[in-house]
């Protein structure tokens, strides 16, 4: 069984930045696309970036585009999410998880507040 644990999350202000840590237990470097979601209070979970094995593709949502970086160290069996000129409407729990999940992680709380 998939089991992946997001860390990283935090309250910060507008602007602010986060980077965000998954790993995998092994699971992350024998898995050839990877994805971050988030889910927003009373929203559903959305795709937010995801990166193939190389790293070399990437693909963001345009609500993130420019503003968000998704990297992975398959040698360290970790995928990273860089967070950069946060809103409020990044509020969410972010979950990282392969492109047909069936178990999610806990997620980390990310809360953009003035």
């Amino acid at each position: 069984q998939v089991q992946f644990v997001e860390s990283g999350g935090g309250l910060v202000q507008p602007g602010e930045s986060l980077r965000l840590s998954c790993t995998g237990s092994g699971s992350i470097r024998s898995t050839y696309f990877m994805v971050w979601y988030r889910q927003a209070p009373g929203k559903q979970r959305e795709k937010v970036a995801s990166i193939n094995y190389v790293g070399d593709v990437t693909y963001y949502e345009p609500f993130v585009r420019g503003r968000f970086t998704i990297s992975r160290d398959n040698a360290k069996d970790t995928l990273y999410l860089q967070m950069n000129s946060l809103i409020p409407n990044d509020t969410a729990v972010y979950y990282c998880n392969n492109t047909s999940p069936v178990n999610w992680g806990q997620g980390t709380q990310v809360t953009v507040s003035s």
